[in-house]
């Protein structure tokens, strides 16, 4: 285990990933912007804006959603995105870039957000073909978080009865069927990222995907 940082320490590894997003997203093209992501049915537009959202709330304005959407997610997360999308994606940018540092949340664990911040930032760059190197300590606290917590969607109960090894880092975790590959793979996984299967060898491989078609795959979704 590595220890959880501390919430000024998580809060700035979330505002590294949000900066180092909106730098990757300056030079998309509209054809990009229009590319469909890795979450769910969401463009790379519509991820942005849903991560904008999502530093937007806090915990009065997030309750005030769900009963003014009578606790369907989907419904708010809608509303939410359609709030932030922005008429043009340079108005959907600009809107991201003004809360790179914020630290305003939903009712989550701090590290619920550094989780939405990487899983969704992949999201975007995958697709798009862009790399980024992460501090491995950083995607083992992730791993360690999802391999632990059902907060905000099930990656623990898509890790349950499986063991996690990472093979690019310290990350080992759980007991059953082996699943072994590089922790930011593990990472999207447990997030229920389905390609991130393609990554990962073991017998335990088989059982994960089978979990990540019976689950949300939106790790932003609260």
């Amino acid at each position: 285990m590595t220890g959880r940082p501390s919430a000024s320490a998580a809060w700035a590894l979330i505002h590294a990933e949000r900066e180092a997003l909106a730098t990757d997203l300056a030079g998309l093209t509209e054809q990009q912007w229009a590319t469909r992501s890795l979450c769910d049915a969401f463009t790379v537009r519509e991820v942005v804006a849903h991560l904008t959202a999502g530093a937007s709330l806090g915990p009065v304005r997030w309750m005030a959603g769900v009963i003014r959407c009578r606790f369907d997610f989907d419904r708010m997360n809608a509303m939410r995105l359609a709030e932030h999308l922005g008429s043009t994606p340079a108005d959907t940018l600009a809107r991201f870039r003004r809360v790179v540092t914020s630290t305003t949340k939903a009712p989550v664990p701090v590290l619920a957000m550094l989780g939405e911040a990487v899983v969704h930032g992949e999201d975007i760059r995958q697709p798009l073909g862009i790399g980024r190197d992460r501090d491995i300590a950083t995607l083992t606290t992730l791993a360690e978080y999802y391999q632990g917590s059902d907060v905000p969607v099930a990656t623990k109960k898509r890790a349950d009865g499986l063991r996690l090894t990472a093979t690019d880092g310290p990350f080992a975790a759980g007991e059953g069927p082996l699943v072994s590959g590089t922790t930011m793979a593990l990472v999207m996984a447990m997030a229920g990222r389905a390609p991130s299967c393609d990554e990962l060898e073991g017998e335990g491989v088989a059982v994960l995907r089978e979990r990540q078609a019976g689950g949300p795959a939106d790790p932003g979704r609260r």
